[in-house]
């Protein structure tokens, strides 16, 4: 017993997650980097012929393509894209099917490694963090053998969060910039708790991974996946700076344009249901063209000579952070190695990267639309390096003999601005700032870490206030249920209540209810979770009731084998007299009084006031991972909002598109200041005669008498009926409601001023049918 719980501790399980995925992780690099090889092999071996070298440099990556494409759709659809976004959505709390299962396991690692192995511009990050979430989930259920708290959900989740890092970690051979990507990725909130738990399994995976690489002979010892060789001395100069800051700004404008590129390609596919159908129908016509396209293009005897087509995706990093300065080469090319690429006899170096840098952009945009496991991270590394050396080589012209400091004159390094712009431009994509730290392990280098910072967090800033993160974006296509960020505006957040954006026509069950009413509410509606109240009248929050539970209490109250029982005396008559008296029964039964003793209620479901502010309720959701909270005011349920609702608010995405006033928005827009005294005194007094109606409902039920109180309506309130001073005295108005109303108080922001900065839009009670569906919680 003692052996059995020792199997299970967390080191045990961190052990393996990182020895597994270093293996697969090192397994797929050399499957991948094999198939380049035979790739470069065969073009070479049918030189002089180009038709020939032609035929083999476009059919060899085609026909890998569309093998990545057909095995993903046969074995596991859910393998195709990032997986990031997924991620970010499992670990929010939402169960998404088939999305950690062993064949999506399978169908990602076979369809990576095709991908990889083609040449094409996709990444490995993002699926490789997918791999690894996949492996955490599966030796979950394996250590659930041993010790059985890995059974439970929050726990796995936990486990989730190192399994992101040890995607990354083990994927660049990069432990500490791996966990804090993943954490800024992944997370909203992080729980320090799970910080040592990332970096040890990250570390150990990584180690793993580099061990391989040695016991393989691909090379010499541990050490970085790019390797630069910069001067330590003196690796940049101060006058340097604002060329930096250059390659940051500019980076967060082309990261922002890559997003909204990737974004448009695909809903411009949606948008068109003629080719979304034919493309649907003939799964293999999309990636089969993007892949000849782009095979085509790079074909290095044809226009692919202008833009180091020859080069695969890692030969181009190794090649753009080397320590030459091409501009200023006039020898043989050949010495240069790799990079001798960029060299061409009658064309400029500039406009050789520049043209790398063009059609990779919106060759990787596309390509990263494909339907196979391909994530974007290198793509844009590429991407960011190629623009950070033109950039060193643009300097390195107009500064040919160097920054003089100090009586000595230093050279310019075109390989660090290319490092500092595949930094920046990743960063700029992904919104994050560990990237810098991913650079430093991947180059082994921490010379431009200053620049490097610099460039990166301008980056974000512009990048963030202009388009989502590409994993945000893939989100917001998907129509994925997770809760986007909140903008910059501080003073929208805490403007916006909850009692803007409820749900109030919340489906209930009363305690008092018969098992007809239960059965009507099952078959009408289909929320996961539903409130229990006293009563109609009250309606007083008791705790909530998983639909399951309820489906469960009808089925043995109606079942079969009970009517069986109770009917027996009825089993000789013919079988029409038989049935007759079996709906009989039920339907006597089903007007019997519900039961709720053996029948599983939450006392405490999660519950918010009227007034919470938009931005703590955001905290609160993204913090505890809610997916639903309950709206209730002393005690009384008023209304509900899911995850989907405050997403929808957040994000705006109301059919019509128009950004309109919430239900009591009048109720606090101090601008109107035609509001006499006079309604106002009125408001109070009825007010006030609410609050007596309230205290004699409360004395009258402690003498067991009928309330006074009219019963409660649970309709929706449509927001012209409080427009312009009327229905004041409305269930839902509170103290803090009329006393914003005063002619005193200061006059504040216009609350649709305020819905208009963070593009909010409430629920619009007048649209289609289809928009008045029962949220789903």
């Amino acid at each position: 017993m003692v052996l059995q719980h020792q199997l299970g501790e967390d080191w045990i399980f961190l052990v393996l997650l990182g020895l597994v995925m270093a293996l697969v992780s090192w397994g797929m690099d050399y499957a991948s980097a094999k198939s380049l090889q035979a790739y470069k092999w065969m073009y070479k071996e049918l030189h002089p012929n180009i038709p020939m070298q032609y035929l083999a440099w476009v059919t060899y990556p085609l026909v890998l393509i569309l093998f990545a494409a057909i095995f993903c759709h046969l074995v596991s659809p859910q393998a195709v894209g990032s997986g990031i976004p997924e991620l970010k959505t499992i670990m929010r709390g939402v169960v998404l099917k088939e999305y950690l299962t062993l064949k999506a396991f399978v169908a990602k690692v076979v369809g990576l490694t095709a991908g990889l192995g083609s040449g094409l511009p996709v990444g490995k990050e993002g699926p490789f963090v997918h791999i690894a979430s996949i492996c955490a989930a599966v030796l979950s259920k394996f250590m659930s053998i041993f010790c059985g708290v890995y059974e439970n959900v929050h726990r796995q989740l936990e486990l989730l969060v190192a399994a992101c890092a040890v995607g990354v970690g083990c994927c660049f051979g990069a432990p500490l910039g791996g966990v804090l990507f993943s954490i800024e990725v992944t997370s909203t909130y992080f729980a320090v708790r799970n910080y040592w738990r990332g970096f040890f399994a990250a570390t150990f995976s990584a180690f793993i991974f580099r061990v391989l690489a040695v016991w393989n002979k691909d090379a010499v010892t541990i050490t970085a996946l790019f390797r630069t060789n910069f001067r330590m001395d003196f690796p940049f100069d101060l006058q340097e700076l604002p060329a930096f800051a250059v390659i940051g700004i500019c980076s967060g404008f082309l990261g922002a344009f890559f997003v909204y590129l990737n974004r448009q390609v695909v809903l411009c596919i949606r948008r068109h249901t003629a080719l979304s159908q034919f493309l649907t129908k003939y799964r293999l016509i999309y990636p089969g063209v993007i892949s000849f396209l782009i095979a085509t293009l790079t074909f290095p005897p044809g226009f692919g000579q202008f833009m180091a087509g020859e080069l695969m995706p890692r030969e181009a990093i190794s090649s753009l952070f080397d320590n030459y300065t091409w501009a200023k080469h006039t020898g043989d090319p050949q010495i240069l190695g790799k990079s001798a690429a960029w060299i061409h006899p009658k064309v400029s170096v500039f406009i050789i990267i520049l043209l790398f840098f063009l059609m990779k952009f919106w060759m990787s945009v596309i390509a990263t639309t494909m339907p196979i496991p391909c994530g974007g991270f290198m793509p844009v590394f590429v991407l960011g390096a190629a623009f950070g050396r033109l950039i060193g080589e643009i300097m390195a012209s107009l500064f040919p003999d160097g920054i003089l400091f100090d009586g000595i004159v230093y050279k310019i390094l075109p390989g660090g601005y290319a490092v500092i712009g595949a930094a920046a431009l990743t960063g700029a994509v992904s919104h994050t700032v560990s990237t810098a730290v991913i650079c430093f392990e991947l180059t082994g280098q921490i010379s431009h870490i200053l620049p490097m910072m610099v460039a990166v967090i301008l980056a974000n800033m512009v990048a963030q206030s202009l388009q989502p993160s590409l994993y945000d974006s893939i989100i917001q296509v998907k129509k994925l249920p997770y809760l986007p960020d909140l903008g910059w505006n501080h003073i929208s957040k805490y403007n916006v209540f909850v009692e803007d954006i409820m749900v109030q026509d919340v489906k209930f069950v009363s305690s008092n209810c018969k098992y007809r009413d239960l059965q009507t509410l099952l078959q009408s509606t289909t929320v996961k979770t539903l409130p229990l109240v006293d009563s109609p009248e009250t309606m007083i929050l008791l705790g909530s009731v998983e639909r399951s539970e309820l489906q469960a209490l009808l089925q043995r109250h109606i079942s079969p084998g009970t009517a069986t029982v109770n009917t027996a005396n009825y089993c000789k008559s013919d079988t029409l007299s038989f049935l007759c008296q079996i709906d009989a029964w039920e339907q006597e039964e089903l007007n019997k009084d519900v039961c709720f003793d053996c029948c599983r209620i939450d006392p405490s479901p999660f519950q918010l006031v009227e007034r919470t502010s938009l931005h703590k309720t955001h905290t609160l959701f993204s913090l505890l991972g809610l997916s639903h909270a309950y709206i209730t005011s002393m005690g009384k349920l008023k209304g509900v909002l899911a995850l989907e609702e405050l997403q929808k608010a957040i994000e705006g995405s109301t059919r019509s598109g128009v950004r309109l006033r919430p239900p009591l928005a009048s109720f606090r827009d101090t601008n109107r200041t035609s509001i006499s005294s006079e309604k106002i005194s009125q408001a109070t007094q009825a007010w006030n005669q609410q609050d007596s109606c309230v205290v004699a409902a409360q004395n009258a039920a402690d003498l067991g008498t009928e309330s006074p109180l009219p019963p409660y309506s649970n309709s929706p309130q449509p927001s012209h009926l409080h427009d312009e001073g009327e229905g004041l005295c409305s269930n839902y108005a509170t103290d803090t409601d009329l006393d914003e109303m005063e002619l005193t108080r200061p006059v504040a922001e216009d609350i649709s001023d305020i819905l208009k900065d963070i593009s909010l839009r409430s629920t619009d009670l007048y649209e289609d049918e289809d928009e008045d569906e029962d949220v789903p919680l």
